[in-house]
């Protein structure tokens, strides 16, 4: 049985949503551009459901002690399963600090993402699976530690010419609407297109196979996956 994910819902899909999935996100909360604290933190939420912080705005000047106050008041409040840091900007000290402030004054279970997971214990977040990388060798430089996924339907294009290769990630929009063949290990499909002076080589995810990678998660112990209301529902729903 594959993983369910979170799906994370911004404002306004939640508020123009006539149906919920079964494990929502709260994908609104950024720092204040005007305060000190958080921004659109949510008022109402399912019982259950993940609070996501981001990094949109960067953090610049604010008080962690009033941040991991508003986070830990929403999500005893919410009943939250958890606190997603989606931060994607590496590099921040602040950024650090806050993450480490938050593994000790946070009651529900923390996950943050890769680029500020190294010096962490709480779990971890990982950018969507790469099509042409096996799922066991992905998750093997973070063995021992809890791992959630991003989970996507995100595709990617190889060019190979005499001087070399070059990669290209491929959102959805862009991905071949011919079926393609199918690998069952790397769950995805591909096709491969020759020119003259090149080899393009074409991958992508269908909501099957995506099942498919989910499933392997699950078995080889990733504990959740998150991703997009606006691309995975209803399939994931």
């Amino acid at each position: 049985m594959a993983i369910t994910p979170y799906l994370a819902m911004t404002a306004g899909e939640r508020n123009a949503a006539q149906a919920f999935p079964t494990r929502a996100g709260w994908l609104s909360c950024h720092f204040s551009a005007s305060g000190t604290g958080l921004s659109n933190l949510p008022v109402a939420m399912p019982s259950g459901s993940l609070l996501i912080l981001d990094d949109s705005t960067p953090m610049d000047g604010h008080d962690p002690e009033q941040i991991a106050g508003q986070l830990e008041d929403c999500a005893k409040r919410l009943r939250c399963a958890g606190i997603l840091l989606d931060f994607q900007q590496p590099g921040a000290e602040e950024i650090q600090n806050l993450v480490a402030r938050l593994e000790k004054e946070i009651s529900v279970p923390l996950i943050v993402s890769a680029a500020y997971a190294k010096n962490a214990g709480c779990a971890v977040f990982l950018p969507p699976v790469p099509a042409d990388v096996p799922l066991s060798e992905y998750l093997s430089s973070w063995r021992g530690r809890e791992i959630w996924l991003e989970a996507a339907l995100d595709g990617l294009e190889i060019t190979l010419t005499e001087s070399g290769a070059a990669r290209r990630l491929l959102p959805r929009w862009e991905q071949p609407e011919a079926a393609g063949f199918r690998d069952e290990h790397l769950h995805c499909h591909y096709r491969c297109e020759l020119r003259e002076d090149a080899a393009i080589f074409t991958l992508w995810r269908s909501p099957e196979d995506l099942e498919g990678l989910l499933a392997e998660a699950e078995g080889l112990g990733v504990a959740a996956a998150v991703g997009l209301y606006q691309e995975l529902f209803p399939a994931f729903g």
